[in-house]
């Protein structure tokens, strides 16, 4: 488990905020929710979604979610050891390491996530539902599922500067 007061957490990013709407017969009552990233920019990242009668209370309880949510991520010179495809629900993501000098090429929640885990050179491309909880929770996935770069040259019997070629 990784102690977020051990870390340096960057301003937290607030993927998507949403009103429900419950009707009484007294009119209608709203709720707020808020799907929240957090990270250090060097390789930690945590997400969480927080519900409540205001909106910066769903935002504050969501940023207390994404602390405890908090998992390292394996890097290589600011982008990704390799590819990989993940699927959450009805939302499918491919993450694709980029070389140095193409920037964050991804859609909204996606980039998100890149800017606060530290990531600067990375291809994206989304597939399926563009529900951002879904597509959120796909990429923490995927960012979770990577290897590291000795154990992807270990099993492609290659050394680790062919990895990238």
């Amino acid at each position: 488990m990784i102690n977020p007061a051990e870390l340096d957490l960057k301003e937290e990013s607030v993927i998507r905020v949403t009103r429900v709407a419950k009707v009484t017969s007294r009119g209608k009552n709203f709720r707020f929710g808020a799907l929240v990233v957090i990270g250090d920019g060097n390789g930690h990242v945590g997400i969480g979604q927080g519900k409540a009668g205001e909106v910066m209370s769903a935002i504050s309880k969501a940023k207390e979610e994404a602390k405890q949510n908090i998992v390292k991520i394996h890097l290589v010179n600011k982008t990704i050891p390799h590819k990989i495809i993940s699927r959450y629900s009805a939302s499918q993501v491919m993450l694709k390491p980029a070389s140095p000098g193409t920037g964050i090429i991804a859609g909204a929640a996606v980039r998100s996530i890149m800017e606060q885990v530290g990531i600067q050179n990375i291809l994206t491309k989304r597939f399926g539902s563009n529900n951002p909880l879904n597509v959120t929770k796909a990429t923490m996935k995927a960012l979770t599922d990577l290897q590291d770069v000795v154990s992807v040259a270990n099993k492609r019997g290659m050394k680790i500067k062919e990895v990238f070629n």
